[in-house]
């Protein structure tokens, strides 16, 4: 079961009552908001480390890991 903390910001008050006048449910897009960023940011860094890990990748040498395994299967 997930646990909640009260978050506050600040927000124009002009802002919070139009929001209000038209039905809005604040809290939602809130919550809404934050988790889609959030989510934004951990496939940002997702990315960073695919990147980081193609770069090594790309220095492996084919060639030689096919003739390893190949030594490999022929000695069982």
């Amino acid at each position: 079961m997930s646990s909640y903390i009260t978050v506050s910001t600040k927000v124009r008050k002009e802002l919070v009552e139009k929001a209000r006048a038209l039905g809005v449910n604040i809290s939602e897009v809130l919550r809404r908001s934050l988790e889609e960023w959030v989510m934004r940011r951990e496939l940002e860094e997702l990315e960073k480390k695919l990147e980081e890990m193609d770069e090594v990748l790309e220095r492996i040498d084919l060639d030689e890991v096919t003739r390893i395994v190949r030594e490999d299967r022929e000695t069982r």
